[in-house]
């Protein structure tokens, strides 16, 4: 390609004037020099009016310097101070906040211990209190069996009935033995529960003439003489007829001639035995009987 011809310069013109200063000096160098020209001015109007002092006297600018310089200082050091006692407050608080930690770890190492401890104590105490609520379990259930034994709980259940009343004529009227012959009859049988119009018989119990009149527990009855028990119905009048005081009650009967019936129930409802309170007798350790019965031997 053809190079292209360069453009003509500009030529000064031989009969024009030069350019002023502020034309032909740069922007920043021509800023420079008016700031610092003014600022020269600003300074030497001042020192015309004695508001500045003369260059040749520099004692106060140094008594101003070295106040500066003291008082700077003393902030230095004060501030040096303060930071020191800082540091150890911020030590003594570090070794304070560290003691605490450590306080509050031993108490809680300790809380878990004791918790562990207790966790073990509730434990065996649970275990304690199965073994003692089956023990009481099962002694309430003796003790009912017991109460049902001794009479001491009204009870119900199959059972018979044995009815005795005087004859008509003469003075063979039923006495307390015949009545006796008839719960011991049962008794051996296996009646379970015994009583003879509606007193229930137990191991205290007795039956007893007064007079005439026949007393069961120490309470007055009349005939016709009620026995019931209760047991197995199906063999219980079999059994007491074979006994020795069943086959006599029937003899009896029969030779004084006052009416005997005995019938079998489905459902028999005797009462409890009256309480009776124990004011002398205690129960006896192992030991006592035989020391009891040295004493009676002597």
């Amino acid at each position: 390609m053809p190079e292209r011809p360069a453009a003509p310069q500009p030529q000064e013109d031989a009969g024009r004037a030069p350019l002023p200063p502020q034309v032909t000096t740069p922007l920043l160098t021509l800023i420079t020099q008016q700031s610092m020209d003014e600022d020269y001015l600003h300074v030497a109007e001042r020192r015309g009016r004695g508001q500045l002092p003369s260059p040749g006297s520099r004692s106060r600018p140094h008594r101003t310097a070295a106040v500066v310089v003291a008082v700077f200082g003393v902030l230095v050091t004060t501030a040096a101070v303060q930071t020191a006692q800082d540091a150890d407050e911020n030590r003594a608080g570090r070794a304070t906040l560290v003691e605490r930690v450590n306080d509050r770890r031993a108490t809680v190492s300790d809380l878990q211990d004791r918790i562990v401890e207790l966790r073990e104590q509730n434990e065996l105490a649970t275990q304690n209190v199965a073994r003692l609520t089956e023990t009481a379990v099962e002694a309430q259930s003796r003790l009912r069996r017991l109460q049902v034994a001794t009479g001491y709980l009204p009870v119900q259940g199959e059972g018979v009935r044995l009815t005795l009343e005087n004859p008509v004529a003469g003075d063979n009227l039923i006495r307390d033995i015949d009545l006796q012959k008839a719960a011991n009859g049962l008794w051996l049988a296996g009646a379970e529960a015994v009583a003879v119009n509606g007193q229930r018989l137990t191991a205290v119990s007795a039956i007893r003439n007064s007079g005439v009149v026949v007393n069961v527990n120490s309470v007055p009855i009349a005939a016709p003489y009620v026995v019931t028990a209760i047991g197995d119905s199906r063999s219980l009048l079999a059994r007491f007829q074979e006994t020795a005081s069943g086959s006599a009650l029937i003899n009896v009967a029969q030779a004084l001639g006052f009416a005997y019936r005995q019938e079998t129930l489905t459902s028999v409802k005797l009462p409890a035995a009256r309480r009776r309170t124990l004011l002398s007798a205690a129960p006896l350790t192992t030991d006592e009987p035989r020391a009891e019965n040295e004493e009676g031997a002597r």
